[in-house]
């Protein structure tokens, strides 16, 4: 396995957790520190900073030292190896289908020829 695929499977494995993803679309509007991601949750402090760890070993995160806040921020541009991803996929299907579409459209035309003569 290649470093670019590791690095893609641990971002996928990172945000197939709800909880994480949660927590990136909080970090999207701006910093915030362990204790105010983990208001909205009825989890420990412990827990959101195991949630925090996958995310930082994934790169979507830094964690930073700010005077006694440890602030945390997204890293967006881990994303874009996510957004490759997904358009490279999203490219391949499309002419898969183009290619599904211009042979039944082959088979329909031999139909009605047969069917005329």
């Amino acid at each position: 396995m290649t470093a670019a695929a590791s690095s893609l499977d641990a971002t996928f494995s990172a945000l197939a957790d709800g909880t994480r993803r949660a927590i990136l679309a909080r970090l999207a509007l701006g910093e915030a520190t362990v204790q105010e991601l983990a208001a909205p949750f009825a989890m420990s402090l412990p827990a959101v900073s195991k949630h925090l760890k996958v995310l930082e070993s994934a790169g979507l995160i830094t964690r930073g030292r700010d005077a006694q806040r440890r602030p945390c921020r997204l890293r967006a541009e881990a994303l874009d190896q996510v957004t490759a991803w997904a358009e490279h996929t999203r490219r391949a299907w499309e002419e898969r289908f183009d290619r599904l579409e211009d042979y039944l459209q082959t088979l329909q035309a031999a139909e009605y020829k047969k069917n005329e003569g």
